[in-house]
């Protein structure tokens, strides 16, 4: 019999082990997604395409309306694309996985600032190229300089970047994403950017793109999507942006891995992009949610919790419980009937557990309560 890519068994699954769904019983602490419907605008733009017979081939990387409309979104941002230079893909995922494709060969490594949310180790692992786990800081999630220096080798190629960042909820300090960028052009690294949570931050200093800084521009690949920040998961609708020989590559990819995506998804992503008050809206909840679960989550015994600044994830350092993050995550299930994910499943990552916030209210603090009652009573 013929075998198969010989890449395929050292690509994991990531959280899929603890995102099966539970019985109604337990609370969810575990999927990554905005408990919202997609704002009726965006909807209504999808339906009214279909009406209009928006079904055929269109631009490859995306109608010009589409790339010029997330070229003027990344401005907000001070990242100056020129739209020709905007290829949109079938997620952010997707577009990560282009930006690794436009730049890597096999055998090349990427630093991650680890726990790093573990489809970037996937994918690395799926095209070739070698994921270089870095430890963060244990304090606050931020980068560790000098373990990023002392991690790269002749053979590091790139550095991946996701602030704000699952799973640890960190927002790196506008400085330290100057130095990030001193660090990569230092060593002549790209920049993979992840931006998709850029709209959700709860620190006063906000989103910053390496692209702001100076070598930072001709190095750095932004990618993102409509997924987090306003609602939209299920759309499948990321974008990728950089040079004009990075986006010439990736329209090479994209064209022979998926054409484009469906055409009549593209007024509804121009939509979104012009939406303020619903994602505002959003934006508000998630953090009234991440101050009270920090609250409730820091008075839980033997946990250590830093504030989330952005996303909607809180990382837990359980390590004085006395149990392993799979013990801890298996037996919150069983005994408290609370699903949240075990940060073993991230290289990096023993010792900790992730908590979607991405919630109600009520099963925010119904969760945390169960938490608490069960470890006080052990």
């Amino acid at each position: 019999m013929p075998q198969l890519n010989n890449n395929i068994d050292k690509v994991g699954t990531g959280f899929a082990a603890f995102l099966s769904p539970p019985g109604p019983e337990v609370i969810r602490f575990t999927v990554g997604q905005p408990d919202f419907d997609t704002p009726t605008k965006i909807v209504d733009s999808a339906k009214a395409a279909l009406d209009r017979g928006e079904t055929a081939y269109t631009r490859t990387q995306g109608s010009p309306e589409l790339c010029a409309a997330v070229s003027n979104h990344l401005s907000t941002h001070n990242i100056d694309i020129d739209s020709e230079n905007i290829v949109v893909a079938p997620g952010c995922k997707q577009a990560v996985l282009y930006a690794m494709m436009a730049t890597l060969n096999p055998g090349d490594e990427v630093l991650l600032l680890a726990p790093a949310w573990p489809s970037y180790d996937g994918m690395l692992k799926l095209i070739g190229a070698v994921p270089v786990h870095v430890p963060v800081k244990r304090d606050n999630y931020h980068p560790d300089f000098d373990a990023l220096e002392a991690a790269i080798t002749p053979k590091t190629k790139a550095i991946m970047v996701n602030s704000p960042n699952n799973p640890t909820g960190a927002v790196y300090y506008p400085e330290e994403i100057e130095r990030l960028v001193a660090l990569a052009v230092k060593h002549d690294l790209w920049i993979i950017d992840d931006m998709i949570y850029a709209t959700l931050v709860w620190a006063d200093y906000g989103y910053t793109s390496p692209a702001n800084f100076a070598g930072g521009k001709e190095r750095t690949i932004t990618v993102g999507g409509w997924s987090k920040g306003w609602a939209m998961t299920g759309w499948r609708l990321g974008w990728i942006g950089g040079s004009t020989e990075v986006a010439n590559a990736v329209k090479k990819i994209n064209a022979s891995a998926a054409t484009h995506v469906a055409t009549f998804l593209m007024p509804a992503a121009i939509t979104a992009l012009s939406l303020e008050e619903e994602t505002q809206m959003m934006a508000d909840s998630f953090n009234k949610r991440r101050d009270v679960v920090y609250r409730l989550l820091d008075a839980l015994p033997g946990i250590t919790v830093p504030k989330p600044e952005g996303a909607f994830y809180a990382l837990c350092d359980i390590t004085e419980t006395g149990m392993t993050d799979i013990e801890f995550a298996n037996r919150a299930l069983e005994e408290a009937k609370v699903q949240l994910i075990p940060g073993s499943l991230m290289e990096g990552g023993e010792g900790y557990v992730r908590i979607s916030y991405a919630t109600s209210m009520e099963n925010i603090e119904e969760g945390v309560r169960r938490l608490s009652k069960w470890l006080n009573g052990l």
